[in-house]
């Protein structure tokens, strides 16, 4: 069985002149994109800009909401009522979406950012918000999203799911992601890091931070920009993919 998967970065994440990737470069490697909402990063000008260059690049188009927090790029916890993470949700959803009408696009899938993206595996009260503000805005949306529950609320509402698996990110034993104030958070060695991503496809396999073999089930794979020499990374990431006949193409099935 030929396997496919779905290279996607966080794009957009810059905020008037100011830029922390190199989206130009990352738009040839990857075969989708989050792009930022204007709550954690993102501004019209960033998004209008980020969207067009993901039409012209062939690139689907995701959104990336966020929690209410530019100061710390949406990475730090917020105690919101449902209501309040719904209609952030539709708010951030829409204004994607507004950008991607008007420039011919079509929005493919939604993944929450930063701390709202790990909430929302683990809580019940965010992840319910979120698939239910997915749901009324577009139910063709894919929600991306970590196995938990974001996944089985919005399994129950019917919306499609693919799951993320990381690039850089090391697990815990249960399959989350190490929190980033803990060191080893976030993997730097190319070599290292392109190994463990074929492993985590072909064998559905990765070592976690204490050592131990656990499964990893995705058809996302995420490469963050913002790091020293990802776009080289993601370049040979790529490349390795291709060697081991794993077929590149956006999770709509458009190569």
């Amino acid at each position: 069985m030929v396997q496919s998967l779905d290279i996607v970065s966080d794009l957009g994440e810059g905020f008037g002149s100011y830029q922390i990737a190199d989206d130009d470069s990352l738009l040839k490697i990857v075969s989708s994109a989050n792009i930022a909402c204007g709550f954690h990063a993102g501004d019209p000008r960033t998004m209008a800009s980020t969207v067009q260059k993901c039409i012209l690049n062939n690139v689907a188009i995701g959104a990336h909401p966020s929690f209410p927090d530019r100061v710390g790029f949406g990475r730090r916890g917020m105690d919101l009522s449902a209501l309040e993470v719904e209609t952030d949700m539709l708010y951030q959803i829409g204004a994607l979406s507004g950008f991607t009408k008007a420039f011919g696009g079509k929005l493919q899938h939604v993944t929450p950012h930063g701390k709202l993206g790990n909430f929302v595996v683990e809580d019940a009260k965010y992840a319910n918000a979120v698939a239910e503000a997915i749901a009324k805005f577009d139910d063709s949306l894919i929600v991306v999203t970590l196995p938990g529950e974001l996944a089985e609320a919005a399994k129950k509402k019917g919306l499609q799911i693919a799951y993320t698996i990381f690039a850089d990110r090391a697990y815990n034993d249960d399959g989350s992601l190490v929190s980033r104030s803990h060191e080893g958070a976030v993997l730097h060695d190319s070599d290292t890091i392109t190994k463990r991503v074929i492993r985590m496809v072909k064998e559905g396999k990765v070592t976690s931070i204490t050592g131990q073999d656990i499964d990893v089930n995705g058809s996302s794979l995420l490469l963050h920009g913002d790091t020293a020499g990802s776009v080289q990374m993601a370049k040979e990431i790529k490349s390795a993919l291709i060697a081991n006949e794993i077929v590149i193409k956006n999770l709509a099935g458009s190569n």
